[in-house]
């Protein structure tokens, strides 16, 4: 007997948003654990008075909530850290380019 595995995969944009399950799916989590990410900042939604399965996230939403998940699992940071790490993180990389585009 053989068994197949199919794989979907699907765009996320501003057309193609996708739902807080989705997201919580994505990173092998809850729906309980995306609300702390929107409660620690670090994804947002632009409505938070909304419940969250009415909630839409982004791509950069998802790479911020896959990172986030990254750091828990390989540092055992909790997520108010993980925010301040990816904050950081974003910071660094805009300084650099600030400094690239200046030549130094």
């Amino acid at each position: 007997m053989a068994f197949v595995t199919v794989i979907s995969a699907a765009a996320i944009g501003l057309d193609n948003p996708i739902a807080a399950g989705e997201l919580a799916h994505a990173c092998g989590a809850d729906i309980d654990w995306v609300v702390q990410l929107v409660e620690v900042g670090i994804v947002e939604v632009k409505l938070p008075t909304a419940q969250p399965d009415q909630w839409q996230f982004y791509s950069p939403d998802l790479h911020r909530a896959l990172e986030a998940r990254r750091l828990e699992r390989d540092f055992g940071v909790g997520l108010d850290a993980a925010a301040l790490i990816l904050d950081l993180e974003n910071e660094v990389r805009r300084l650099k380019a600030v400094l690239q585009a200046q030549g130094r």
